[in-house]
């Protein structure tokens, strides 16, 4: 599996691990976004989104194709969502507003076979986004897998010591909007940096992963300068229509 878990990969290697936001449903959208080069990862957002599980397997074995990992991101902490991602050959599993550590613990012994958890063992799709065969994928999984857990609200902030420190919680992702909202503070504020630096240190101190969604290039390089291992660059939106009103602008100048 260390073949083709490319976003893992990269962040074993501490190289910057640069992904972008897939929004829409569709392999040929995926298949365009995956095939520019330099991307470690793609974000599935089956959360906020127009992406339902009955898009998972499509997409997945499509980004896979083009050297790209694929992340889901489910809804909710949910046994049923976290099984339904991971079994169509997601590369890495994402769960939002993870508050505290009884959470985070529930995400990770969901999404590992025993004896590491009580994820249930049954689908005949898994592995083929791995290139392995299914014996492989049931013994390797465990390891390969990557669970990523979204710090975006103020339980989250002041729980983080203790999240970070879950065994087998694999990065600490930080959604900075809802941060931003849940704290009722100005994003992008000092409050709010002090607290995004907050996520940094508590993750960097329990020997996990950083990472956090950015928009931009330039929001990219940030966050990279100040330690992050994991960014995004990018949303698929976001970059149709900013190109879009771009081009809107040079035609009427």
């Amino acid at each position: 599996m260390d073949k083709c878990t490319f976003l893992r990969a990269a962040l074993r290697a501490k190289q910057p691990a640069l992904g972008t936001w897939l929004t829409l449903p569709g392999t040929a959208v995926a298949r365009t976004i995956a095939s520019v080069p330099g991307l470690q990862w793609m974000l599935i957002d089956a959360e906020h989104g127009q992406i339902t599980d009955k898009d998972y397997y499509e997409l997945n074995n499509s980004i896979v194709s083009h050297g790209v990992s694929p992340i889901i991101r489910i809804p909710f902490a949910e046994g049923w969502l976290i099984k339904r991602a991971l079994d169509s050959g997601a590369h890495g599993l994402m769960v939002p507003m993870v508050h505290n550590a009884k959470i985070a613990r529930s995400v990770v012994s969901l999404a590992k076979f025993p004896p590491q958890g009580e994820r249930g063992f049954g689908s005949p799709f898994t592995q083929h986004a791995f290139g392995v065969s299914a014996s492989d994928y049931e013994t390797q999984c465990n390891e390969y897998l990557l669970t990523i857990l979204q710090i975006e609200s103020r339980e989250g902030l002041d729980n983080i010591d203790e999240i970070a420190a879950v065994e087998g919680a694999d990065v600490m992702f930080i959604g900075p909007f809802d941060l931003a909202k849940s704290m009722q503070v100005q994003f992008g504020g000092d409050e709010h940096e002090k607290a995004i630096a907050t996520v940094l240190k508590a993750t960097q101190a329990a020997g996990k992963y950083a990472s956090i969604f950015c928009l931009s290039g330039e929001q990219a390089r940030k966050r990279l300068d100040q330690g992050f291992d994991m960014v995004s660059i990018a949303t698929d939106t976001a970059s149709i229509t900013r190109d879009l009103t771009l081009q809107l602008e040079t035609v009427r100048a």
